[in-house]
């Protein structure tokens, strides 16, 4: 009793995972049947499902023409032997022509499928800081992105195509082949306790018990394999990534002595890599072991079945042939499940982790930190007359929860130069998140003092405005396409282009504008900065946010810099917010914020004091 609770409990559990999986699979599926190219992709979808049936009806054809050509043999007629010849040809050359256009347009239907997907992932994952955003999950974030947008959507669509339009080719096959089977299988009688029972279709319910016998046995065999899949594919992205790491920082590595190190640390990885995988491989011996016998003996199983009726002369040779081929059709329809196993276990680890990707996106575009707040983060102003930064009263918290800001204002209109200073890790760089837009981590009323809604964001932001990090960004391709990024560099003429370079005090990169490189490795942390300033001072923005942006300049290169910053900001009518650590960068601003440590018992870490 006991053990019959186990297997159901087991069926109800694989029935409630097989549910649950198809769900996910509609969900990812239907956007596509849904989009813009709705219409192709279902055509197309229908020619393929239309090619598989066409390829059922040829397997049907030749199952009959085995029975004709056998029988020639057997009866030593030549006319008819060589006339079958003849409708074989017929028969193998439509059967080839339908294959061949069946592979072609499902594997047209599969990248079609795969360009829509990428394109629609890369637009969430790009737009709205969504990209950002998920790395600040530092627990719930999401583990390699690139891979999920790169491999695991080409994986996707080529498993659901594969194994849906299999499974429809199964169930074809199955319903084509077993009114076959079913006549010329006949009965089979037995005497029980003195009583006789005919068994009418004898050959169809033992092709049931076979392939039925073969799943239950093949599933438990490599009831594990999904699991493992899933963790491969997650070890195998994480030991990538860090190798990409690895050639990112490869400098600082190296001035570090730090390679054996990261040796070690990748062999690490790579040793979860690998004991995972032997795992796997483990599961997918036996279970090789099991599908390889039990296809083997399909092939004589028919036979062995039949053969008593054969040999009785009940039936011909022509008719054995028949019944066996029918027989293998319906067999290898019911072992679908079997024959597929690996392949569904991927799928199923593919689809999990695109539906958490997926899942994770939506939750950080469509999460509010309070949800009071009706009003959006963020305002870029487009007025000519509103020339200032503007906030309500925020409170700016860390992605732990911990508050890091509370209730702060700030404002600064155009003409003001503003140097945001205090003590690493105080959230200086937090707060140009904040004002930039990309910070989420934050709350602001909905309502002024006067008890007015707000409808401008709690951050107002004067158009044009530049936000310069620490460590710029640079594309690898040519030089005037990271001078220029992210606009495109047939936007500025050369002349332009030099004149930037010139005045960043990089006059020996202006003959290098079509050299193409990887930039960030190329340039040195000076040259990286003024790289990033010349692109400032070639788009001329009114407002300028720098965070260290010269840190890593002598002295007087960073007093000619912040010279020419501030005559631009200045003669574009605008202003000028920085953060240093350097004693003389102050001398170039007029206006100080500063944070200081909160009084004891307030809810914040710091307290930001503008002067």
């Amino acid at each position: 009793m006991n053990a019959f609770r186990t297997v159901a409990n087991n069926v109800a559990t694989n029935w409630q995972k097989s549910r649950l999986q198809l769900r996910r699979v509609w969900a990812l599926s239907l956007p596509f049947f849904q989009s813009e190219e709705k219409w192709r992709a279902r055509l197309l979808l229908g020619v393929c499902v239309g090619l598989n049936l066409g390829m059922v009806y040829m397997m049907v054809l030749l199952n009959d023409w085995n029975r004709v050509f056998y029988d020639a043999l057997q009866n030593r007629n030549a006319e008819v032997f060589w006339k079958q010849l003849g409708v074989f040809a017929l028969l193998a050359t439509c059967f080839i022509i339908v294959a061949v256009y069946r592979f072609y347009l499902t594997q047209l239907l599969e990248v079609r499928w795969r360009v829509w997907m990428t394109r629609d992932y890369l637009q969430r994952w790009l737009t709205g800081h969504v990209f950002y955003q998920l790395e600040l999950q530092s627990k719930n974030g999401t583990d390699n992105p690139d891979q999920r947008i790169q491999e695991d959507v080409q994986q996707f669509t080529a498993d659901t195509v594969g194994l849906s339009l299999g499974l429809l080719d199964a169930t074809v096959t199955l319903l084509s082949f077993v009114g076959i089977l079913w006549s010329l299988s006949g009965g089979f009688s037995f005497e029980v306790a003195g009583t006789t029972y005919n068994l009418p279709g004898f050959m169809v319910w033992m092709a049931l018990a076979y392939a039925l016998a073969g799943s239950l046995i093949g599933h438990w065999i490599g009831r594990t394999m999904a699991s493992l899949n899933f963790a491969q594919q997650r070890l195998e992205a994480d030991f990538r990534h860090h190798l990409m790491r690895v050639r990112e920082y490869s400098e600082a590595i190296a001035l570090d002595r730090g390679g054996k190190v990261e040796r070690l640390s990748l062999q690490e990885r790579f040793k979860l890599v690998l004991d995972n995988f032997m795992s796997l491989l483990r599961v997918q011996k036996r279970y090789t072991w099991f599908n390889s016998g039990y296809g083997q003996a399909a092939v004589v199983f028919p036979m062995l079945v039949a053969s008593p009726r054969y040999f009785s002369g009940a039936i011909q040779l022509g008719e054995l042939m028949q019944i066996s081929s029918a027989f293998g059709q319906v067999q290898e329809s019911l072992s679908w499940f079997i024959s597929n196993y690996s392949r569904l276990a991927s799928w199923q680890a593919t689809t999990l982790r695109l539906t958490s990707f997926q899942d994770q996106m939506q939750a950080v575009t469509s999460s509010k930190p309070d949800a009071t707040q009706a009003t959006p983060l963020h305002t870029t102003s487009t007025t000519a007359a509103i020339n200032a930064l503007h906030t309500t009263p925020l409170t700016v918290m860390l992605p732990n929860g911990e508050v890091l800001l509370a209730d702060t204002s700030l404002n600064a209109v155009a003409g003001d130069t503003v140097l945001i200073r205090g003590p690493s890790g105080c959230g200086k760089s937090t707060l140009l998140r904040v004002l930039a837009g990309i910070w989420p981590y934050l709350r602001s009323p909905s309502h002024d003092r006067r008890g007015e809604p707000i409808t401008y964001g709690p951050v107002v932001l004067p158009e044009g405005s530049v936000f310069m990090p620490q460590r710029p960004y640079f594309p690898e391709g040519t030089l005037r396409q990271a001078l220029a990024y992210p606009d495109s560099a047939t936007h500025y003429t050369d002349e332009a282009l030099k004149n930037a370079l010139y005045e960043a005090l990089l006059p020996h990169l202006t003959s290098e504008l079509d050299v193409a490189g990887h930039w960030t490795q190329q340039l040195s942390g000076g040259e990286q900065q003024r790289l990033a300033l010349a692109r400032v001072l070639l788009k001329r923005p009114r407002w300028v946010f720098a965070d260290e942006a010269t840190s890593a300049l002598d002295e007087a290169g960073e007093k000619v810099l912040y010279e020419k910053l501030q005559t631009m900001v200045r003669e574009e009518g605008g202003g000028l917010v920085s953060i240093a650590h350097r004693p003389g960068v102050a001398s170039y601003h007029e206006k100080l914020w500063q944070f200081v440590p909160a009084p004891e018992g307030s809810v914040a870490k710091f307290v930001l004091i503008t002067e």
